[in-house]
Order: structure tokens, then C-alpha cells, then sequence
């Protein structure tokens, strides 16, 4: 089936009236069939699970920049947070729905400077654009459904050093990730310190608080509870026969932790969304059209399996499971490393950075100033980037 039938193009359909829901993709995540863009792929075999059972055989997708030196001492791992992807750097196109996430710190010249380092992004285990996950093709030739497993942060983890051998890469100049993706970057260093050697792990955390469980349960409810969910096995539905209610209002309520509350207060206030009037429940307000649209765009380009899957992971997280302790764990580093907050980030406040700068042995840590809270590790590229620098300088 191609991918204009599956309602998988990467371009939104130009809307008519009443048709906006039948023409959302039952999946935004990529299938085969469709472009490839800039990715590569690793078929790396089976894989254990730390919960129990096995896959029997993981791809990941992947991208690089720059090329790999002969002594196999330059390369640089980017992992990538909870909707992102491989695509760190480039433009929107065909295969890729969005441009890159990083592009002002990974490129010539810049704070990861690609004509010094070999710089590779995978999709993560579990993700939606082209890594074995919910909407790719089981070993029967269905989409995987809700018989894909529980994986946790530590599987993927694996899955990437697995990669790494594939590459030939037995050690990385450095590992860097940001939210989910500085989850794994912390594990990479506890799991496998004497392959990491620089460590920068911004807006994240050595373990999933209660708190940030707690906003990701009415997430993962949310498309849980939507009729289109089937139980996780709709990836054969016709368009706008998915779960994209469920996975609009998951976004809702995580893009909400993302910004800080000053922001939004400052951006929208109680303004009305322009030609409605919300009093009397008529209309919306700004900042609830804002919210529909991220919701809308994410729709769009990912897949509600994988959503609930890395979400999953991302509660599993925690570095000193078995090890002793979070403060155990954290002094198994080697790496030289760099940990940055952002002030107004309430999802993954500057504590538990701190948490992580103090646990990893000769750790500093960098709180930036942003009023965009959790996304300023986006947002305040120049911040990050001048950390990168540091880090990253000969």
C-alpha cells in the first residue's frame, strides 16, 4: 500500500470542510514504502529485555554528519528526547516532516563541529521514524502493534551500543542528549563508562520522579482511552480512523509542562483566540488554540504507539536500579561532564540536575536563564551551545 493510501505523506492534506479529522494519518510515524531521506539503518539482531523476553531482530534508523577517523576516536552520539528524532540537522523534505531539532549546535564550524567529529543520531528503540518500534514490520509482516514490549531506557541503551559496535565505534568522544534523550546519555556513561568519554546531559534527570510519572499518566490514558486505540492495533485503519484524538490531548497536556508558566501567562494571558469569544463556552482561548495546534502538528508526524511506549520508558528510568542506589550508579562515570538546567523548567526543575552534577565525579553544572522552561533546551541554542564548546574543545 502506498503512502498517499495509508494517509502517511509528509505534507498535510489541504483541509475542506469537515474534512479535517478524515485526513489525519492513522500513524505520522515513517513506514516502509515511504521516503527515506537522510537515513541510514543498522540491522543489529536480537535483543534481551531487561523486563523479560526478547525482539528478535532491532533496526535502528540513524543519521550522521561528518566522517569517522581512522583511529575511530571522533565519534559523537546524539540522542534525541521523547518526539524528536534522528533528523538532528537538515532540512524538512521528503522522508523528514520537520527540520532538524539542533541544527545551531551540530554543523561546520559550530559547537559540535562536524568537520572534526562524526556525529550519529539514531531514532530510538520503540520510536516511529524507521527504528523497530509499534508501527514498524514484525517478523510476520504486521505492524507490531500491541504486541510490541515493554522496553526501558536501559534496552535502548543497548540497542545504540549495539549500533556503536556495528559502526565500529568501541568508544565515543562524547554522548549527548537532552529530556528523554539525557536520560539515555546518563545511562550510556553508567552502563558503559570506559566507552564514553564526554558526557553532556542537559534538562533531564538520573531518575523518573513521581511527579513526572504522574504527568504522564493522564497522557498515556488519554490515548489509552480513545476508540481509534483498538488496543494498540490500528495501524491498518483507514485515515482518520486512529487514535489521534488520544494522542492530540497527550500532547495537550505534555506540551503544557514543556513552557513555564510565566511564559504562557506573559504570551497569551486570558486573551480570547482571535473571532471567538470564550465566555459562555462558545470559543477558545489563545492559549487553548495554541495548544490544539501542537497537538494538530504532532499528530501529524507520530505515532501514537510509539508515544505510549517511550513514554513508558521514560518512567522506567532510573539509573541506580540494581546498582545500589542513584548515587552509586552516578559514581561508575568516567566521562567529563557537563550537566545543564534550565531555571524555569518545571517538569525536570535544576535540582535534579544538581542531583547529577553532584553524583558524577568532577561534574559541572550550567543553569541557564530562559523564561521557555523545559523547552528552552531547545529554544536558548546559544547557551547550550556555548557549553558544547567547552566541553567539546581541544
Amino acid at each position: 500500500m502506498s503512502a498517499a493510501a495509508r494517509g502517511q505523506g509528509q505534507q498535510p492534506p489541504a483541509a475542506g470542510p469537515g474534512t479535517r479529522e478524515q485526513q489525519l494519518p492513522v500513524s505520522g510515524g515513517w513506514r516502509e514504502g515511504d521516503p527515506v531521506g537522510d537515513r541510514l539503518f543498522a540491522d543489529l539482531g536480537p535483543l534481551a529485555l531487561e523486563g523479560g523476553g526478547s525482539l528478535p531482530a532491532v533496526r535502528l534508523a540513524y543519521e550522521t554528519w561528518g566522517r569517522l577517523s581512522a583511529a575511530r576516536d571522533n565519534a559523537v552520539l546524539i540522542c534525541h528526547a521523547l518526539t524528536a528524532d534522528s533528523h538532528v540537522v537538515g532540512g524538512a523534505g521528503p522522508g523528514h516532516p520537520t527540520p532538524g531539532w539542533w541544527s545551531e549546535l551540530v554543523g561546520p564550524g559550530l559547537a559540535i563541529d562536524t568537520d572534526r567529529w562524526f556525529v550519529v543520531a539514531p531514532n530510538v528503540l520503540g520510536g516511529c521514524q524507521g527504528s523497530t518500534g509499534p508501527s514498524s514490520t514484525a517478523p510476520d509482516g504486521r505492524p507490531w502493534g500491541s504486541r510490541f514490549p515493554y522496553v526501558t531506557i536501559r534496552d535502548q541503551v543497548a540497542a545504540e551500543a549495539a549500533l556503536a559496535d556495528v559502526l565500529g565505534v568501541r568508544r565515543w568522544a562524547a554522548v549527548v542528549g537532552g529530556s528523554m534523550g539525557g536520560m539515555r546519555a546518563v545511562e550510556h556513561a553508567v552502563t558503559h563508562p570506559e566507552r564514553v568519554e564526554r558526557l553532556l546531559a542537559v534538562a533531564t534527570t538520573a531518575r523518573a520522579t513521581a511527579d513526572q510519572i504522574a504527568w504522564c499518566a493522564p497522557q498515556l490514558a488519554a490515548v489509552r482511552s480513545d476508540p481509534g486505540w483498538s488496543g494498540g492495533d490500528y495501524h491498518d485503519a483507514a485515515p482518520g480512523q486512529g487514535p489521534h484524538r488520544g494522542l492530540g490531548l497527550a500532547r495537550m497536556v505534555a506540551h503544557t509542562t514543556y513552557r513555564s508558566a510565566a511564559e504562557l501567562d506573559a504570551r497569551f494571558g486570558r486573551s480570547a483566540q482571535p473571532g471567538e469569544q470564550p465566555l459562555g463556552g462558545g470559543g477558545r482561548f489563545a492559549v487553548e488554540s495554541y495548544l490544539q495546534h501542537h497537538a494538530d502538528k504532532l499528530v501529524r508526524r507520530f505515532d501514537a504507539g510509539s508515544y505510549v511506549v517511550l513514554t513508558e520508558a521514560m518512567n522506567s528510568h532510573d539509573v541506580g536500579r540494581g546498582r545500589g542506589g542513584t548515587q552509586a550508579a552516578l559514581s561508575r562515570v568516567t566521562a567529563r561532564t557537563r550537566v545543564v538546567a534550565v531555571d524555569t523548567d518545571r517538569l525536570y526543575p535544576v535540582s535534579l540536575s544538581e542531583e547529577l552534577a553532584d553524583g558524577v565525579p568532577g561534574a559541572e553544572l550550567d543553569v541557564v536563564a530562559s523564561p521557555y522552561g523545559h523547552d528552552g533546551f531547545l529554544i536558548e541554542s546559544e547557551a547550550i551551545a556555548k557549553v558544547a564548546g567547552e566541553l567539546f574543545a581541544p
